[in-house]
């Protein structure tokens, strides 16, 4: 295949999965290689195995990072401190995406970035929603409640009242509390229906202030 092969199938994408270049007669083999003279040369930017993206000299549009993470692994969403700060919930910038999966844990690290996959179980996989990131790119993100609900549930041996004051919550009036409660008792945890007050308490707090 010849750059200006890939450029007309693929060169408008922030991302490609190499399955989408298996038209024709093509070697897979020769593909391969020819996708890591690409990469080694600085064209290409791979992501994981089969994932690539244009470097920023080549590529027209950036992959998003909730976007690409999504893709890295299907079958998971964006949370955690992740969601949080892009709710504005939380002051701090978060370099790492953070995203939960019924799938196997992970961490990946790439020239795009740090990708951290949590697992739960299956019933705990519900809350997120589809959110357009930039023109043309969507990522399955958390609820804002389910945001925060995943932290608390993820974090082991947990002090929540000196915890959430650690979070530094802000802008708390997107965080609907009949939500909270409801994702709670959906979760079947009992350490989040017992989260749940103190929860709600503290969000009443901060609302208040």
């Amino acid at each position: 295949m010849k750059w200006s092969q890939l450029l007309k199938m693929v060169g408008r994408e922030p991302f490609f999965h190499s399955s989408l270049l298996k038209s024709g007669p093509v070697s897979m083999i020769d593909l391969g290689r020819q996708l890591s003279r690409w990469v080694n040369a600085g064209s290409l930017v791979q992501i994981r195995r089969g994932l690539y993206a244009f470097s920023d000299e080549h590529g027209q549009a950036r992959p998003h990072p909730f976007t690409l993470a999504n893709q890295m692994k299907r079958g998971s969403y964006v949370s955690l401190q992740s969601a949080l700060a892009y709710y504005h919930l939380i002051p701090e910038y978060v370099a790492q995406v953070t995203s939960i999966t019924t799938g196997r844990p992970e961490t990946v690290s790439n020239p795009l970035g740090d990708y951290i996959f949590k697992h739960v179980k299956k019933e705990f996989f519900f809350g997120f929603q589809t959110m357009e990131m930039v023109m043309g790119q969507s990522a399955f993100i958390a609820r804002p409640e389910k945001a925060l609900l995943d932290l608390v549930y993820l974090t082991a041996k947990i002090d929540l009242p000196n915890y959430l004051q650690e979070l530094r919550l802000q802008n708390t009036d997107i965080l609907k509390g009949d939500i909270v409660r409801e994702f709670a008792d959906r979760s079947g945890s009992p350490k989040l229906r017992r989260a749940v007050p103190l929860i709600l308490s503290h969000l009443e707090d901060r609302q208040g202030q």
